[in-house]
């Protein structure tokens, strides 16, 4: 019988500037149910820091591992067992140029990594439109 190789999964970040004057609204459209409703997911449930994200008839379940108002938010999902895995929206802003953006860190399978930068820019996109940037 062949052994089955897992290929750990890697680390990648996607930046997206922002304009300054929206920061407020993003933090909302990143750390709230209503403002993940928007973009994210269809369906948003949440029981303690259990948050339950609904597409379709398609369910996931990720832990909400750490919050840091107006900065960032990061999620873990419970079916991945690499506890180091996480995704986060993070907001920075430069304290030189003031320039604001809207980091995303995630983790995908190296021959994943490519697909999942699609979507996430597909996402922000939507986000973006939402909230009028």
């Amino acid at each position: 019988m062949p052994k089955i190789k897992f290929m750990a999964k890697v680390k990648f970040q996607l930046e997206y500037l922002v304009k300054s004057a929206s920061l407020n609204m993003l933090w909302q459209s990143i750390s709230t149910t209503n403002g993940l409703e928007e973009w994210f997911a269809d369906k948003i449930t949440v029981k303690d820091k259990e948050f339950v994200f609904t597409w379709g008839d398609s369910e996931q379940v990720a832990d909400l591992i750490s919050i840091r108002a107006n900065n960032f938010i990061r999620f873990r999902w419970q079916e991945d067992s690499n506890e180091k895995c996480y995704f986060e929206f993070k907001i920075t802003v430069d304290e030189i140029t003031s320039e604001a953006a809207l980091v995303i860190s995630d983790f995908a399978e190296p021959e994943d990594v490519d697909d999942a930068k699609i979507l996430w820019d597909k996402q922000i996109k939507d986000l973006f439109r939402k909230i009028g940037l």
